[in-house]
């Protein structure tokens, strides 16, 4: 065997090894082998061939015989690692150690086991939750009206606060033994998403207490009195809860709050004690105008000690009752029409006791891992389902509206420029809620998803911001009108309200998807952090020396796999057997998109180090790419779960593909602004050898998408489950559900009377005319006639646009002290 035959078979067997991570014994015999094979085949004298020999012992000895290892190489890293460092803040170290991992994970792992992700449990709701759903919940939604709450009362009415309050709503995540609901997050999701598909002040007003709140913050940190006299209460009604942390000097930067507490002595209840003195501005406190009880957020001083040795203990949260002494509720801000209590608040050198701190005395300090790990849970159902549902809203109402509306002797939504939107609206939200349902679920069996709650909080609201954005093109002057018939104005008005809270999008995507992500999701990053901060030696010694070297294993592994599934196609990986046909090159193709991106990651982090964190934009790439791995992963479950529906499936595999072209192009993002250029041009080679693999969905897919969203069926129902669905003709969406239908049933009698009318039969000016001559002639029956009649009826209004007196009402609202009251 020639030498080069011998070269070939040994980088052959060492990928093989990479491939399958090896352990290091295997890579010393291969070597050996090597090495003895090239000695036969150039003739190498035997000398050279023991001296080889002995090198790559001595070599493998110190690779493979661990104590020695750690001597020679980890512990020499792990004094230049300390070195180069940089120190972290308690802050950021709570951070990164908030929540859980979960399939963000294995997505980071390189090799996804599908067959996990298909065994997590399908949420579902017990007969109590779905009862309160088509109870209560859908009580609420008959009694509120958006139109009437952003235009004339700025509020809910008195009957729907008091309804809220009366029926548990402050309650859903409260348990039952303190008189609350005890629901699962899944119900409180179905709960937010159905209430946001009709009202948004009733939403916010019932999802804020059950996430970030005082209620989240008792139930976890709370001191068994906390619990004791206030959950009861929150269950009730008794005390409406807000949660106070945004300053105006730290919105995104909420770790650097300036307010302030300080420990000292005072006077309370005519008694000395040892307390804090706080003082705090906030602002866009949601339901603060109207709280009783605020959470309240503050970094507390102990300079004279009074507590122990440390001056700055941290940030720290408390329990203040609004009726506290130098507590100041502000008034209301208006956050772009949105009526939901939203205001600022404020107070000077408020005195109060050490016992309103959330946990008592001994959790000062500990707020900010508080509000991670409370964020990581609420933020995982809030947002994301308030979204889904206005999304649910967009799709339902806009889709039928594009079947009623004729332009062209055509429905609109037939055009294909008007198709491009339908199918976006309709893929996305089958996506969007796909996710949403996956890590509710996720929460629901006890994880704390702080990465995953941040990939959902900023995809969920971006693809609900493109969906009610198409919504308006579609439905055109009928969106820009607003008015009580305008079933998507507000809606428009206020989705910047969900981008821009509970972690600025641009926030989200740039820093802590990736920031969090590569820490806390790598199987050793984290590992190898906590080893260079472990102050014994010993243990230090061994902890880095174990994740350094998987570390370089996990390394080698994903950039050989990475390589041969790119060259492959990836048609020989493992996918989970008996899924849906059709499916099964998506499970592939994830699993090349996850192995290249724990690749594509570990190589930033190698090459850039501790710069990728002010690399912002290829940050927010890497980011992308994780995301959209989960969302594809979210939405193959989805389609498992629900049986595989074969009707649905074009929404499935639009929405797919398009987020695999989206992973795709961010790849390209990345690699193409890596700093340095030979590594561009290796990560080019070894991630997409033969070229990308994906291209933009088909129409021919897009028009399959669209039709689903413009006719009944229970594709479209499934779709769109759980929204509220309005049954009085006067109301908008209601309307067009009727509407719907009669536009369809008419659309074969049309077509009848425009052939007869082709043909010379029949004539007339006016389509009514037309139908009234057919109606004469025997071409239609009058059960046809009267159909047509009231389709057209129906199109009338639902195409109806509102109009208002020249100055827009502004002088019966003077008259009414009413209005200016509630205005005010």
């Amino acid at each position: 065997m020639t030498a080069a035959l011998w070269i070939v078979g040994f980088v052959a067997v060492a990928a093989a090894a990479a491939y399958a991570m090896a352990p290091g014994w295997l890579w010393a015999a291969a070597a050996g082998v090597f090495v003895l094979g090239i000695a036969a085949a150039t003739g190498l004298p035997p000398l050279a061939t023991v001296l080889l020999l002995v090198a790559l012992g001595l070599a493998a000895a110190a690779l493979n015989f661990t104590p020695l290892r750690r001597r020679l190489i980890s512990n020499r890293l792990l004094a230049a690692f300390r070195a180069i460092a940089p120190p972290m803040s308690q802050t950021e170290s709570e951070a990164l150690n908030a929540g859980t991992v979960w399939w963000d994970g294995e997505l980071f792992s390189g090799r996804p086991d599908w067959a996990k992700l298909l065994a997590f449990p399908r949420p579902a709701l017990t007969a109590e939750e779905q009862a309160f759903l088509d109870g209560e919940c859908e009580e609420l939604c008959a009694m509120s009206n958006d139109w009437e709450q952003t235009h004339h009362n700025y509020d809910m009415p008195p009957e729907a606060w008091q309804f809220i309050k009366d029926k548990g709503f402050l309650g859903m995540i409260i348990p039952k033994r303190y008189g609350g609901k005890e629901f699962s997050a899944y119900a409180h999701s179905q709960v937010v998403m159905k209430l946001s598909s009709r009202c948004s002040a009733a939403a916010v007003t019932v999802m804020v207490p059950n996430s970030l709140g005082p209620a989240e913050l008792l139930l976890h940190y709370g001191t068994d009195e906390q619990k004791n006299h206030y959950l009861p209460r929150l269950a009730q009604g008794l005390e409406i809860p807000a949660f106070a942390l945004t300053n105006p000097h730290a919105g995104s930067d909420a770790a650097a709050i300036p307010d302030r507490g300080v420990v000292c002595k005072g006077t309370w209840q005519g008694k000395e004690i040892v307390g804090m003195r706080v003082s705090w501005d906030k602002r866009y406190i949601t339901l603060g105008p109207v709280a009783t009880l605020l959470g309240l957020a503050f970094r507390l001083y102990d300079p004279e000690h009074l507590l122990g040795p440390v001056d700055d203990l941290g940030i720290t949260c408390a329990l203040v009752p609004t009726d506290t002494p130098g507590v100041n509720i502000g008034r209301r801000h208006m956050p772009l029409n949105a009526v939901f209590q939203n205001g600022p608040n404020w107070g000077k050198d408020v005195f109060m006791p050490l016992d309103w701190i959330i946990g008592g005395p001994k959790m000062a300090g500990s707020g900010w891992r508080m509000l991670m790990e409370s964020l990581a849970a609420g933020r995982s159902i809030s947002l994301p389902s308030s979204n889904v549902g206005m999304s649910k809203l967009a799709a339902r109402a806009t889709g039928a509206y594009a079947r009623v509306r004729v332009q062209f002797k055509t429905p609109i939504g037939k055009f294909d420029g008007i198709e491009e939107p339908l199918t976006r609206i309709g893929a996305n939200l089958y996506m969007m809620d796909a996710a949403r349902v996956m890590t509710a679920g996720a929460v629901d069996l006890g994880e704390k998803p702080s990465v995953l709650s941040a990939i959902v909080k900023y995809h969920v609201t971006e693809r609900a911001r493109r969906n009610v954005n198409d919504a308006m093109d579609v439905i055109g002057g009928k969106g820009i009108c607003l008015g009580p018939s305008n079933f998507l104005g507000r809606a428009y008005q206020q989705v910047p309200v969900s981008i821009t809270v509970e972690g600025a999008n641009i926030l989200t995507r740039s820093m802590i998807i990736f920031g969090q992500g590569a820490i806390r999701c790598h199987p050793y990053v984290l590992k190898e952090m906590e080893a260079a901060r472990e102050p014994d030696r010993g243990k230090a010694s061994v902890q880095f020396d174990r994740a350094l070297f998987g570390h370089v294993r996990f390394m080698l592994s994903n950039a050989v796999r990475t390589f041969v599934m790119g060259i492959t196609g990836s048609h020989w990986v493992r996918a989970p057997a008996n899924v849906a046909p059709g499916t099964r090159r998506y499970y592939q193709q994830l699993t090349r998109f996850s192995s290249a991106f724990a690749f594509l990651a570990d190589v930033s982090m190698l090459v850039i180090g501790g710069a990728l964190k002010r690399r912002e934009k290829l940050s927010a790439r890497l980011g992308d790419i994780l995301s959209l791995m989960y969302l594809c992963s979210a939405t193959l479950k989805r389609f498992e779960d629900e049986g595989r529906q074969a009707a649905d499936a074009p929404l499935m595999h639009w929405a797919i593909w398009d987020a695999m072209f989206s992973a795709q192009n961010a790849f390209e993002g990345v690699i193409a602004n890596f700093p340095s250029k030979p590594v561009r041009w290796m990560l080019a080679r070894c991630i997409f050898p033969l070229g990308r693999p994906y291209v933009v969905p088909s129409d021919r897919l897009g028009h399959e998408v669209a039709a689903l969203l413009i006719e009944p069926s229970t594709t479209r129902d499934r779709l769109t489950s759980g929204m509220y669905l309005p049954h009085d003709e006067q109301d908008p969406v209601g309307c067009l559900e009727v509407a719907l239908v009669a536009a369809i049933r008419a659309e074969g009698i049309e077509v009848r009377i425009r052939a007869a009318q082709k043909a010379g039969e029949i004539a007339g000016a006016t389509p009514e005319a037309l139908a009234r001559t057919a109606l004469d002639r025997g071409i239609i029956s009058s059960g046809e006639h009267a159909e047509l009649v009231r389709a057209q009826a129906l199109r009338e209004r639902v195409i109806r646009v509102d109009d208002f007196p020249q100055d827009f009402g502004l002088s019966e609202f003077v008259k009414q002290p009413a209005l200016r009251k509630a205005a005010a």
